[in-house]
């Protein structure tokens, strides 16, 4: 494993029914996707490229950067093969290390006893390499390994993420439940938002639909949100790269947008928490904030598209409550947003049919393990005054 080499594997993980735009996204940067399946993409690249990935993914979770696989039938196989490794090549013997992984096989019923196995060979190898061995233990903003453990096969990784990168770093005030940040950017891309026209938030919560929407509209990575990620602890990490990278990105963001991204919500305290993340991401100054209820929020006449991410409910009161709710969203539609694009992220598809309008595409998602739906209505074209939509 040569880490300046360009065709080492990377691989790169993403959400459940994410994997798509996770392929295009991986392609317009452009790299090769060798493999792929519901969970991970496979490319190849430097290590070098990881940073680069990291810095411009927005529906990624983890970076993974390998650096062998072996045939593993027991868990001495899995200590020997990796204490083979020349660790000390990669972490520093002051450093600190953590121990992630997935595990399915018959020789191991808790993954921690293999993490286990992981670290041991990690740090005897490095003992005695240096003479002293790194700390280790849960904190994943240091050093991090991946293990990769299914039958009788085995991968091991540099987790070059650290955290998730599935947050982008400038969400510090959560309001009730909101998407993640890699979800949020999902459903933009999978809608047909052209990031030229109106980009419309009412219910915005926390702002993270919004605030996607910013960061997509002009072309700001989210990687330079964070100052913190894996590849940072590793001793193949070179921060002048990181410099340059950096640098390169920015050149890339446009300085303002000639349409409105409107977030409102009745709640002062959404509100609040909207305008403190979107400033901490840096785009405060490119989204209008609206106290108001929904049906009356602002809507441009040059058109664009609606997102709305309402309540599920998890309780039948909240249900019976929430039906009122999503059958007025329908009317809302019909009634003001004519010649919109009109988007409804749920996890209730009961509810959905309150909408009372024909989807165009229904397109799959999930929200942590709710299944969901990304609802698209085509609320007509032509013009705004005079068009009757069809029902």
């Amino acid at each position: 494993m040569n880490p300046k080499a360009s065709n080492n594997k990377i691989v790169i993980t993403c959400g459940p029914r994410i994997i798509d735009i996770l392929t295009e996204e991986v392609k317009s940067l452009g790299y090769k996707v060798r493999n792929t399946d519901h969970l991970s993409i496979e490319t190849e690249g430097s290590f070098e490229d990881t940073m680069k990935l990291n810095l411009h993914l927005r529906t990624a979770n983890k970076v993974l950067f390998h650096l062998k696989s072996f045939r593993c039938p027991h868990p001495d196989v899995l200590y020997k093969e990796l204490f083979a490794l020349d660790w000390d090549r990669f972490i520093r013997s002051d450093g600190y290390i953590c121990i992630n992984g997935y595990v399915k096989n018959d020789f191991i019923k808790d993954t921690r006893f293999a993490n286990l196995k992981v670290k041991d060979a990690i740090v005897d190898k490095i003992q005695k390499a240096k003479g002293r061995r790194p700390d280790s233990g849960p904190d994943q903003t240091q050093t991090m390994i991946y293990l990769h453990w299914k039958g009788d096969w085995a991968s091991i990784y540099i987790d070059t993420s650290g955290e998730t990168i599935s947050k982008h770093g400038y969400r510090k005030l959560p309001f009730k439940a909101p998407m993640a940040e890699s979800l949020a950017a999902a459903t933009i891309m999978a809608s047909q938002w052209d990031k030229k026209s109106s980009f419309i938030n009412p219910m915005c919560g926390s702002g993270t639909l919004a605030i996607e929407a910013a960061l997509l509209a002009i072309n700001k990575a989210p990687g330079l949100l964070r100052n913190n990620f894996g590849f940072m602890h590793v001793s193949m990490y070179d921060p002048l790269a990181w410099e340059r990278l950096k640098k390169e990105a920015e050149a890339l963001v446009k300085p303002n947008i000639s349409f409105e991204i409107i977030a409102s919500d009745i709640s002062n305290l959404a509100l609040n928490a909207a305008k403190e993340n979107a400033k901490t991401a840096g785009v405060d100054h490119l989204i209008k904030f609206e106290k108001t209820d929904y049906k009356d929020c602002t809507l441009p006449e040059d058109e664009g598209v609606i997102f709305m991410n309402p309540e599920y409910g998890l309780r039948l009161g909240e249900v019976t409550e929430l039906e009122k709710v999503y059958s007025e969203i329908g009317d809302f539609f019909k009634q003001r947003a004519k010649g919109y694009m009109g988007y409804i992220f749920t996890g209730n598809l009961d509810l959905a049919k309150r909408v009372g309008l024909k989807t165009k595409r229904r397109i799959e998602f999930y929200n942590a393990k709710i299944d969901a739906r990304l609802l698209e209505y085509e609320l007509y074209g032509g013009s705004k005054k005079n068009a009757k939509l069809p029902i």
